[in-house]
């Protein structure tokens, strides 16, 4: 409830009769009016359907204070890059240029340019997303030389593809 003082429950719990808010205009419900209506009722009734509308005005301020926290305003969230989509156009140019790559890496696995511990740590990198110290402790080495093997074998691909599987992994050195 964001504003107690504004609420519906709080205007209905703390006056005497029934409070019912409309968009122009609040009306309550006193026990002379309510008796006034029903002659066959009483003062008991009365006070079980004060109760209820309590009740019914305190449900809603908890669920809205359950959905509420939920909400999240999205005024500007769309030039967040973590939230931006990207182009079609981007999406269908990234999609080819990484289908290039992974047949550019398949023949360079096929050719035999590789030596066998380059060829396996770069299935193993590229193809089934280990991180390099999830390699090195397989091969119970030092992740620099890992990461030197990983670093050799993307060298001899091509450089258009080396940068698109390589450019996350390697970019951020001096000798790159």
């Amino acid at each position: 409830m964001k504003n107690y003082k504004d609420s519906d429950y709080a205007l209905n719990k703390f006056s005497e009769g029934i409070v019912y808010r409309f968009a122009d205009r609040i009306v309550e419900i006193t026990l002379e009016d309510y008796l006034s209506e029903n002659p066959g009722k009483t003062a008991e009734d009365f006070m079980e359907l004060k109760a209820l509308s309590d009740e019914i005005y305190h449900q809603q301020v908890i669920d809205e204070n359950r959905t509420s926290r939920l909400d999240v305003s999205i005024n500007g969230l769309e030039d967040t890059e973590a939230l931006a989509t990207a182009s079609l156009d981007t999406e269908l140019i990234h999609k080819k240029d990484t289908e290039k790559a992974i047949e550019a890496a398949r023949q360079l696995l096929d050719s035999g340019g590789l030596t066998e511990v380059q060829r396996r740590r770069f299935l193993l990198h590229f193809f089934q997303g280990l991180s390099i110290r999830q390699i090195a402790a397989l091969d119970e080495v030092d992740y620099r030389a890992v990461w030197d093997s990983l670093y050799w074998a993307s060298k001899k691909l091509p450089p258009p593809v080396f940068l698109t599987l390589g450019e996350r992994k390697f970019s951020k050195l001096p000798f790159a």
